[in-house]
């Protein structure tokens, strides 16, 4: 009993959390149909809601701003209004901030982590897996000198939180795994053993090109 209980955890634990995780995204993005009119949403129109129809108005509204943006119209207004924002005091600075991390992240030429490492963190002896962001950069290289890197130290199992460290290039050992292996490494708490994680991205991947 006590083995077919645990098997039965194995196989809904991850569909449940899956589950949650969808629905709270969908149900975040249904929040956009706010942005309509109250004449125009689907419970005055046909009497009740439809979930999801929020989610796939945000993807729209995506799509259409970055195609509205890809010609000399679009840059022109978006540069004005990032003109505008910079001298707004304090929402230049966020603003300004937030755009470097998510030209960074999204970019198809970003490269946001570039290399997997292995550092000792957060005490010597202790090691973990952290990932190569760049070099110190401003006043802080000044400080620092050219043989620092900056890297980005997950936490576990939610990779989106974490620490920054500038830490020396010599303490940092470079892995020979690629960026989506170690986090899938860092998320499962080590259980994914590396060569496991790289048969399910080469599985992956297989699937997506069939």
């Amino acid at each position: 009993m006590r083995k077919y209980f645990i098997t039965g955890l194995l196989i809904l634990v991850p569909i449940a959390i899956t589950a949650w995780v969808l629905h709270a995204v969908i149900s975040t993005m249904d929040q956009s149909l706010l942005l309509l009119p109250e004449q125009w949403r689907p419970e005055a129109l046909i009497g009740f809601k439809i979930p999801g129809l929020g989610a796939v108005l945000t993807v729209l509204i995506i799509f259409v701003t970055g195609l509205l943006t890809k010609n000399f119209i679009g840059n022109y207004v978006v540069a004005a209004w990032e003109a505008l924002l910079n001298r707004i005091p304090i929402v230049n600075s966020i603003y300004s901030s937030v755009k470097q991390v998510s030209d960074t992240l999204f970019s198809s030429s970003g490269n946001a982590f570039s290399k997997a490492l292995l550092i000792q963190y957060p005490r010597e002896g202790s090691w973990t897996i952290a990932f190569l962001t760049g070099k110190p950069s401003g006043d802080v290289s000044q400080h620092l000198g050219d043989d620092f890197i900056s890297v980005y130290v997950p936490t576990t199992p939610n990779p989106t939180s974490g620490y920054f460290l500038m830490i020396p290039k010599k303490d940092a050992i470079e892995l020979d795994m690629s960026v989506d292996t170690a986090l899938k490494y860092v998320v499962s708490m080590g259980v994914v053993a590396p060569e496991v994680a790289e048969k399910i991205a080469v599985q992956t991947n297989q699937v997506k090109a069939n």
